[in-house]
């Protein structure tokens, strides 16, 4: 039998707001009982004494047993799911970047005080890939995962192969829509995609990586010629995160542009939806599609959350627990699209066997192998307007990682 859910919800933004349109009206054996905001004097639809500005009025709540955070601020959402916790309070979440940075800690919070902090809302939107991961795969041997994660990109980059809009005219739009902020960094950059693919290479691998540590390329400084480019070879470019065992014991995470082939999944999808790929021993190649932005989408995912919490569910983080000896490496040869203005370029990213090789005044790019580690080492320089850099899909492995690969039975290429 469930058990009645007292709700302190903190934000009332797209989200929050399309939380509460989905609640409405539904018997769901729950209750909003306070909603902390920004500006209390903010006209709103709902009645005024359901607002607070104070958090502690929420936190400090004897009758509130379950927090629901979906606020912008990493920080501030860090604070509210610590004390939460600490109080004996489940939590759900939706902000990748606070869970990503903390994640050790947060689990660490919850095995000490008995309580759960689900998040499924804070990855892929409406595509429910955390609860897969940590239980229809959790004794299944993953080869790799990755997929579009960021709906406000490839909603520019739909735009632009689709429609032949103009990179900034696309922006403009996802931005009008709600898709992408004001400052669109954290999309077009790759930083959003880049803490979703933390947390779910912690469900998939048990690995709790550093963000940091994830080196993310995004697609702010795509030009026409790169658009001509994978044009003419068919391809069209998506912002695609990838986390792949290379070894028995090796990871490889990382989020770059793709040139993704008509016959890859990830062609297909477009404007704001997500979808998520994963590659497993058994049960194959699998693919999960769903709206990835959106108030509506995510508020479904947190609801999924919240009803979940009435059965006392949470992860187990049962790879993470098995000690399974896997660790993250950046020591892989990736094959990549690297378009440049300065020779020095090449010799700083140690490009080498390239096979294809074009330059003219506006207009120079080489086909070749860069090492992962050389690449986020050298992450400013590929940040510079000059330089796109987009992994065409192939590897060049070690000799110890190609016979790994062999014993495993994992694929050489994508």
């Amino acid at each position: 039998m469930s058990k009645t859910l007292k709700i302190g919800l903190f934000g009332f933004g797209v989200v929050g707001q399309g939380l509460h349109d989905i609640i409405r009206g539904q018997e769901l054996n729950l209750e909003i009982i306070k909603i902390a905001i920004k500006n209390p004097d903010k006209k709103r639809s709902l009645n005024s004494k359901l607002f607070t500005a104070n958090h502690d009025e929420i936190l400090d709540n004897p009758e509130i047993n379950t927090i629901v955070e979906l606020i912008d601020d990493a920080d501030a959402a860090f604070a509210i799911t610590k004390k939460a916790l600490i109080n004996g309070k489940n939590v759900v979440s939706a902000n990748k970047k606070m869970i990503a940075n903390h994640l050790a800690e947060l689990v660490e919070l919850q095995a000490k005080h008995g309580t759960s902090l689900l998040y499924e809302g804070a990855v892929c939107g409406s595509i429910p890939i955390i609860r897969n991961l940590e239980e229809y795969y959790d004794n299944e041997l993953l080869h790799g995962i990755s997929g579009i994660f960021n709906g406000s990109s490839n909603y520019i980059l739909s735009k632009i192969f689709n429609e032949d809009m103009p990179y900034d005219q696309a922006l403009k739009q996802a931005q009008d829509l709600g898709f992408a902020e004001t400052d669109p960094i954290m999309d077009v950059g790759g930083y959003d995609p880049k803490f979703k693919l933390a947390i779910a290479t912690a469900h998939a691998y048990g690995l709790f990586i550093n963000p940091d540590k994830i080196l993310n390329v995004g697609i702010q400084n795509l030009s026409d010629n790169d658009i001509q480019y994978a044009r003419e070879k068919n391809f069209k470019i998506k912002l695609v995160p990838t986390a792949r065992k290379i070894s028995t014991k090796q990871v490889v995470t990382y989020v770059l542009p793709k040139f993704v082939k008509a016959d890859d999944f990830l062609y297909n999808v477009e404007n704001e939806y997500n979808g998520v790929t994963v590659q497993a021993a058994f049960a194959d190649k699998q693919f999960f599609f769903g709206k990835g932005a959106g108030g509506h989408p995510t508020g479904a995912a947190v609801l999924s959350d919240i009803a979940a919490l009435r059965y006392d569910y949470r992860y187990e983080y049962k790879k993470y627990h098995q000690h399974n000896g896997l660790v993250h490496t950046d020591n892989v040869n990736i094959e990549v699209y690297l378009r440049y203005v300065h020779e020095y370029t090449l010799d700083k990213l140690k490009v080498e066997n390239i096979v294809e090789r074009f330059s003219r005044n506006d207009y120079k790019y080489v086909i070749g192998n860069v090492n992962l580690k050389t690449l986020l080492a050298n992450k400013e320089l590929l940040t510079n307007k000059d330089v796109f850099i987009a992994h065409t899909g192939k590897y060049t492995y070690t000799e110890d990682q190609i016979k790994a690969i062999a014993d495993e039975g994992l694929e050489l290429a994508q």
